[in-house]
């Protein structure tokens, strides 16, 4: 087992060294961010910052005073998402100028150009990039969860 494990490393190294990587060579720092006074027990972290790169964990329209789903359907969850996501960045010193790639995942497809209008109120031009699509069910019951990936410095 050691033998493969050790020439796995050596194939990593190697592959690092023909591609110009310097990962190999370099210690990256990684910082998991989570609100201390949170109550949440879920098994995630808030957001991760790997490098100048932060990783926002998937949010949904949970409203913060309730700790519930925003009442009044897709629009309201919509709005709430995009606050949460708002709210985290500016948490840890950043805001949504800094997000690069978005995943946003609906239960209804048909709320796509919904979501898009939404979305431009709290995005502005250039826009990050973005995948979209549906899905059958998210957690909680939630209509649209997005997940960010942001750079940082």
């Amino acid at each position: 087992m050691k033998i493969i494990i050790s020439l796995a490393k050596v194939v990593i190294v190697l592959l690092a060294v023909a591609t110009g990587s310097s990962v190999a060579a370099e210690q990256v720092n990684v910082e998991y961010l989570n609100d201390k006074n949170s109550k949440s027990t879920l098994p995630f972290s808030e957001a991760v910052k790997v490098g100048n790169t932060l990783y926002l964990s998937g949010k949904i329209g949970i409203n913060p005073k309730t700790g519930k789903l925003a009442e009044g359907g897709f629009n309201s969850e919509a709005h709430q998402t995009l606050k949460n996501i708002q709210t985290t960045l500016e948490k840890y010193g950043y805001d949504m100028s800094n997000v690069i790639k978005c995943m946003v995942m609906l239960t209804d497809i048909k709320d796509f150009g919904q979501f898009n209008k939404i979305y431009k109120q709290y995005f502005k031009a250039p826009y990050p990039a973005r995948s979209a699509f549906a899905v059958s069910e998210l957690a909680l019951g939630s209509l649209v969860e997005v997940e960010c990936l942001a750079v940082v410095k």
